[in-house]
């Protein structure tokens, strides 16, 4: 049966739209493992003559388990944002003499042969063999390996948890921020009793079994919620709530576009993901007191760029990434209609730069800094409207990956069209203004980065007839490619 599994998912990769993409983006996915496998290995070879040379009377691998927690929280969080989670569809089988334990079991196995579980063994098996070669017991290493990989495993079941299950999300967040803050704040170093028992996993080989059983109980966790809900009637069965109707003639003002926009709206106070991304853009916000704030990030101008980007572009950020893929499951029905695809693109626009608008009104309270860092904040606002919308549904036309709204949605932990693919469409969005700042600031002062970074977006708002115009061939050409892909179940 296993096999069989393994059969219909090759075809399903094989058939899929992600298997078309570009040799471009393939070429640029396979140079970023490469990258990456390269420096854990590195890093895993380095680390203990590193330790070895700037602390010489320090013990390496004790060093280095002081420091471990701070890797798997690491792990954890970069897997959140960035692994996606294996998906079997289910429906299928459940009409079918397939017993249930044999598909959650393959579901789950998926997981282990993620890249996010084999890269941290890049890093540690090397530092393992540089271990035994400085004459560290070879069975004890053995062991300590074999717990880092479990323990590795553990994270991996924990991110399917945190990512199926809203309270053990906000269970793990509240944990995480409290011993943080401790740590943070010099309350309590949770990091040294935990960098202990790193190094007694090391010590005492017996303690294997505690990883070991931290795997399994993780695993059966994962177990029981995915089999909780693979009933038939859970799969097809529909839920039926309310609808509440909202006012918004107001928007009427905007001409042929105002629908668009009333859709956006009402998407984003009806779903609760939508909701929850909206609570993010709030959060950023907040995002310039960690930069200016601190002194050290004074003598970095091209760092405070960055972050007065983030400041007004937190929607633009989180929710704009998602364009088309909101109206995914509509979209074909979209496409059918006469309607302009200049206007849809207009819409979009018109909601981005809006948002943006009332973020810069609420970042005022940044005058606390100076006028230099509020100039900072505009000239990123001017940016996020004129330039960054424009990136934004650039890489929307890429984004081939549907939002399924019907579903229930755990905005925060559900992490569905995120992808290496649009992490590589997001680096000109974080890159470019830093660039069109750092130019202009080393050759002249702080004064005319700024000015230069306003101006960038001033001339994107001035020509923005223009991009909407290319914007529209780009999506006219794949329009057909992205009505096939939406219309792939996950």
């Amino acid at each position: 049966m296993i096999k069989h599994f393994l059969t219909l998912e090759w075809k399903q990769f094989l058939r899929s739209s992600y298997f078309k993409k570009g040799i471009f983006i393939k070429i640029i996915l396979a140079l970023f493992v490469l990258y990456f496998s390269a420096i854990a290995v590195g890093l895993g070879v380095g680390v203990f003559y590193i330790i070895k040379k700037s602390m010489p009377e320090s013990d390496p691998l004790q060093v280095v388990c002081g420091y471990l927690v701070f890797w798997f929280l690491f792990d954890l969080v970069f897997r959140f944002f960035m692994q996606q989670l294996p998906v079997v569809n289910v429906k299928p089988f459940m009409v079918l003499p397939v017993k249930r334990p044999v598909v959650i079991h393959f579901l789950l196995g998926k997981t282990v042969f993620s890249f996010f579980n084999i890269l941290p063994l890049l890093a540690f098996v090397p530092f393992g063999i540089v271990l035994m070669a400085n004459g560290y017991s070879s069975a004890h290493v053995l062991f300590w390996l074999t717990s880092l990989f479990f323990i590795t495993l553990t994270v991996n079941f924990i991110n399917f948890l945190v990512n199926k299950n809203d309270v053990i999300f906000y269970v793990v967040l509240g944990v995480l921020a409290i011993l943080g803050g401790l740590e943070f704040f010099n309350v309590f170093k949770i990091s040294v009793p935990i960098g202990k028992l790193f190094y007694a996993l090391y010590n005492h080989s017996i303690l294997v079994l505690l990883p070991m059983l931290s795997c399994v109980l993780l695993y059966v966790l994962n177990y029981k919620q995915v089999r909780s809900g693979f009933y038939l009637d859970d799969a097809v069965s529909k839920k039926i709530k309310a609808a509440r109707s909202t006012d918004l003639s107001w928007l009427d003002r905007f001409g042929a576009i105002a629908p668009f926009i009333k859709n956006d709206i009402k998407l984003i106070l009806r779903n609760a993901r939508a909701k929850q991304v909206l609570m993010v853009s709030v959060m950023f916000l907040f995002y310039g007191i960690i930069f200016f704030g601190n002194e050290r990030y004074q003598e970095m101008p091209v760092i405070l760029a960055f972050a007065s980007m983030f400041i007004t572009g937190g929607f633009l950020i989180s929710f704009g990434q998602f364009i088309p893929s909101w109206d995914s499951e509509y979209y074909k029905l979209l496409m059918s209609q006469n309607i302009k695809y200049r206007t849809y693109l207009e819409s979009k626009w018109y909601l981005l730069a809006i948002v943006v608008v009332i973020s810069f009104i609420l970042s005022t309270p940044y005058l606390y800094f100076g006028w230099k860092t509020y100039g900072m904040v505009a000239a990123g606002a001017l940016f996020n409207i004129g330039l960054n919308s424009v990136i934004t549904l650039f890489g929307g036309a890429l984004n081939r990956v549907p939002v399924e709204l019907n579903v229930k949605a755990k905005a925060f932990s559900n992490m569905q069209s995120f992808n290496i693919t649009q992490m590589l469409i997001s680096l000109p969005k974080f890159l470019l203004p830093m660039l069109i700042f750092y130019i202009p600031y080393k050759i002249f002062n702080f004064e005319i980065g700024i000015l230069a970074l306003g101006l960038s977006g001033v001339l994107g708002i001035i020509f923005k007839s223009f991009f909407i115009n290319q914007l529209e061939k780009v999506y006219q050409k794949g329009k057909y490619k992205t009505i096939k892909a939406f219309a792939e179940k996950q």
